[in-house]
């Protein structure tokens, strides 16, 4: 029996509760284990539908992350975890998924996860031989998923980071922007951001053919290959990368991950991180587009993410007039003005073909 399964969120007002005591009750041996549960905490580089948990079972200790999820999501992580990495022989490099379990009302679904430890990639100051071991895993993600059967079930499941996704945020970004009615202090933000778009809008032909030419054949994406959801854990055959967090996972080209992942590195160490990509990609004879075009498709899949963080300021300010659109709005304005060239380069700048 686990004591203190009732303390579990207490007080924290989520839904959903119960039934999550009784899944972790389960998980934990039930009324079968002599436990206690310990403490939780919500953990700083996360969200506050993340939980830590603690407990001892049978005199051993015992930690879990328990997470909220809409139902869609929680779905998507389960098809994840337990069809589309096994499809590939991947399934022990994806969410340590244990268990799920829906609150009563449909409204939300409790997803709980085993508990990696502290061997989250640490980009700022890299560790060679810990990098290439989660940069063959995203090598064998993009080559192994390449084509695949599955895609179209990931695409109902997830999104579609191809050129579409592109597109569809930049209009939607610009109906945003364009409905919105600003004091005259912001004018100046709501029509350099404009401006901005309109001219991604015109790009889009010259960036769906560079995508056409040179993106590859279209692959499972984990969709944000942050490096607080890549580990790198120790075992006794090496170093293990898995990947966490998959609730933005879709399909597109592989620059989409390997843009996101390289952003997380300072400048000066993206070209050999890059060089490891090339290099693991091998096996596979994959051909990767000269840096210039790279640089392309990085810049493409990066101006479609700007594209998409300004809707929902823009919507918040017209249909509510909320002040934390502006801020928001503010900062994506000076994401814009700071963006250079994902791998940087030697000779010139990089302009569309």
């Amino acid at each position: 029996m686990i004591e203190g399964l009732e303390q579990i969120l207490e007080g924290t007002g989520q839904p959903g509760i119960a039934e999550l005591r009784g899944l972790l009750e389960e998980l934990l041996g039930g009324r079968d284990v002599i436990g206690r549960f310990l403490e939780q905490h919500t953990p700083k580089t996360r969200d506050t539908r993340v939980f830590h948990l603690r407990f001892a079972v049978n005199n051993q200790p015992r930690s879990m992350f328990v997470k909220r999820l809409k139902p869609e999501i929680a779905r998507l992580n389960e098809l994840v975890a337990k069809r589309w990495l096994p499809a590939i022989g991947l399934m022990d490099s994806g969410p340590p998924l244990l268990g799920s379990v829906a609150d009563r009302n449909g409204a939300c679904v409790w997803q709980v996860y085993e508990d990696l430890g502290s061997h989250e990639l640490d980009t700022h100051q890299p560790d060679r031989e810990r990098v290439r071991a989660a940069v063959d895993l995203i090598a064998r993600l993009h080559t192994r998923f390449a084509g695949h059967a599955l895609l179209g079930e990931i695409r109902l499941n997830g999104g579609d980071f191809g050129i579409h996704f592109y597109e569809s945020n930049v209009h939607d970004a610009i109906r945003g922007l364009e409905s919105w009615e600003p004091p005259e202090p912001q004018c100046g933000l709501r029509d350099r951001l404009l401006e901005r778009l309109y001219k991604l809008r015109e790009e889009l032909p010259r960036r769906a053919q560079a995508e056409a030419e040179w993106g590859g054949p279209e692959t499972l994406l984990h969709g944000d290959l942050w490096a607080i959801n890549v580990f790198v854990i120790p075992s006794a055959r090496g170093l293990h990368a898995r990947f966490i967090d998959w609730d933005h996972a879709g399909v597109g080209p592989a620059s989409y991950d390997l843009s996101t992942f390289l952003m997380r590195f300072p400048a000066k160490d993206r070209r050999w991180v890059y060089e490891l990509y090339r290099q693991a990609l091998g096996a596979a004879n994959w051909r990767l587009p000269p840096d210039r075009d790279l640089n392309v498709l990085f810049e493409t899949h990066e101006f479609a993410r700007f594209a998409n963080r300004i809707i929902w300021p823009a919507i918040a300010l017209v249909m509510d007039q909320a002040a934390w659109g502006v801020e928001e709005l503010t900062a994506i304005d000076g994401w814009f003005e700071q963006f250079e060239p994902v791998l940087p380069q030697q000779r010139g700048t990089t302009e569309m073909p």
